[in-house]
């Protein structure tokens, strides 16, 4: 029987540090299965090696666009058009069966009982339940399929813009066909939905087998004090959730960057983590390999209530501070009482 495997994709050097975290964590929950990635031609070899130490097959692909600049326009995410050379996986014909994880993944769990699912098999996005989301799915490997989605693309294209609006309008009876083929959300928690609904996030996000850092502020836009644990950046975005995304860097910096700085030797490369001497300790000053200024996490501005009012009318409001889980529930009671 024919092998089975997980695949990924990394079209540059940033996806494929977000690979490598997700390759690491397929190991450390002892997955039986092989591991893939698909990377383009500007991955640097220095990232390549870090790939082929921890994947079983690299394969340089050609990059596929989807040339739709109005409805990635509209999604406000023009770096997504590249994502059709998600495609290509279906090309991976040695092996009988895979699970398809977006770079932007991590395993929490072993997970290999997905392969007992059938193509597709995917789990609801956040957004639109009656889509599924394109972060995991089951698919079997085939020609036949690959040359019908390219041919789905031509004449259909995506819409929107990317490769989940293609393969829900190719696999569009998902949503009623076939219940066994919705995959539970814990095999794909969109880290936009726990805040979404956070009580059903606090009743069974224990339960959670991969997070998915959804959204264009990935973990690896961060920066991360392995000293203190602490996690700072430009852009705090509130759909991060913390503790997923301490996990993210605890295992970046301890299982990644040792083995990145081994391949990069002297050649300059942003680590994202900060580096404390003695002496910048001291002085409260700290060098850091990320390559802009940052703002502590725990730091928020104070907003008046007309700016809180805009933010959760825009989906941006702070869950992790001011309008937290618990900080609302005070609220209520104080209210009820």
């Amino acid at each position: 029987m024919a092998e089975q495997a997980f695949v990924t994709l990394a079209t540059n050097d940033n996806y494929a540090r977000g690979a490598m975290v997700l390759g690491k964590s397929l190991r450390n929950h002892d997955t039986s299965k092989k591991l893939v990635a698909l990377i383009g031609p500007e991955v640097s070899e220095p990232c390549q090696s870090v790939l082929r130490w921890i994947f079983d097959e690299v394969r340089v692909v050609d990059l596929l666009e989807s040339g739709d600049a109005a409805h990635l326009a509209m999604m406000k995410r023009p770096d997504l058009g590249v994502t059709f050379t998600k495609l290509r996986c279906w090309t991976l014909t040695h092996y009988s069966k895979c699970v398809f994880m977006d770079a932007d993944t991590m395993v929490l769990s072993n997970i290999d009982e997905l392969f007992d699912r059938e193509e597709l098999s995917a789990a609801p996005d956040p957004g639109w339940p009656d889509c599924f989301n394109s972060g995991v799915f089951v698919f079997r490997p085939s020609l036949e399929t690959y040359t019908r989605l390219l041919e789905y693309c031509s004449e259909h294209g995506s819409f929107d813009g990317g490769d989940q609006g293609v393969l829900n309008g190719f696999f569009s009876s998902w949503a009623t066909a076939d219940i066994s083929k919705h995959l539970p959300f814990i095999y794909n928690l969109s880290s936009v939905a726990i805040y979404t609904y956070l009580p059903a996030f606090k009743q069974f996000g224990q339960n959670a087998k991969v997070v998915h850092f959804l959204g264009k502020t990935k973990p690896w836009s961060y920066t991360y004090d392995p000293k203190s644990k602490q996690i700072s950046g430009d852009v705090l975005e509130a759909a991060m959730h913390p503790s997923f995304l301490l996990g993210w860097w605890e295992l970046y910096s301890s299982a990644v960057v040792p083995v990145l700085q081994e391949q990069f030797g002297d050649q300059p490369f942003h680590s994202g983590c900060v580096e404390f001497q003695h002496s910048e300790m001291v002085s409260g000053e700290n060098a850091q390999c990320g390559s802009h200024p940052t703002h502590a996490l725990a730091l928020e501005p104070q907003l008046s209530s007309t700016e809180r009012k805009e933010r959760w009318e825009q989906g941006q409001a702070d869950y992790m501070g001011t309008d937290s889980f618990d900080n609302i529930k005070k609220k209520l009671d104080t209210f009820l009482k």
